[in-house]
């Protein structure tokens, strides 16, 4: 049994290694975050590592699926997965609001162009990115409207 599932078990701890890593790098920069301006539809804070801890897993789902399938994960899962572990080290580490914004931009076009690499490997693989890109679209919301009422 545990060989079935230990792609998508070993990828989904890496995706959620990588998140447990930069959240303890920027720890600290969520006291200020929550004593900044911010727009009206920000959730209360417990909601930001329930989502995320479901994102992470999917991803690893993700990378697991097309790991089985074609014997590696492509380039693309894996850059994607960096640009979003720098992210919150920029946006609550620096607080270089602006920069995050752009810089979550970048992880908004690598996270499609990773949906359109999975689905030539796997359909599903590709729709259970669906939830990340919607949440990464919602952030970019909450990013730039941060920047506008915080400059």
């Amino acid at each position: 049994m545990w060989k079935k599932y230990k792609p998508y078990i070993v990828q989904s701890v890496i995706a959620l290694a990588v998140g447990a890593l930069s959240f303890i790098l920027v720890r600290r920069g969520f006291n200020e975050f929550n004593s900044i301006s911010k727009p009206f539809l920000t959730p209360p804070p417990a909601v930001y590592p329930a989502v995320w801890t479901l994102l992470f897993i999917l991803m690893g789902v993700s990378a697991g699926i097309t790991s089985k399938i074609q014997g590696r994960i492509p380039f693309v899962y894996w850059l994607q997965l960096f640009v979003n572990f720098l992210w919150p080290i920029i946006f609550f580490g620096m607080k270089a609001y602006l920069f995050a914004f752009v810089w979550l931009v970048l992880l908004w076009i690598l996270i499609i162009s990773m949906i359109m690499e999975f689905k030539r490997i796997d359909k599903r693989a590709a729709y259970l990115q669906i939830p990340y890109l919607i949440w990464v679209t919602f952030a970019g919301y909450l990013n730039f409207s941060v920047w506008l009422m915080n400059m």
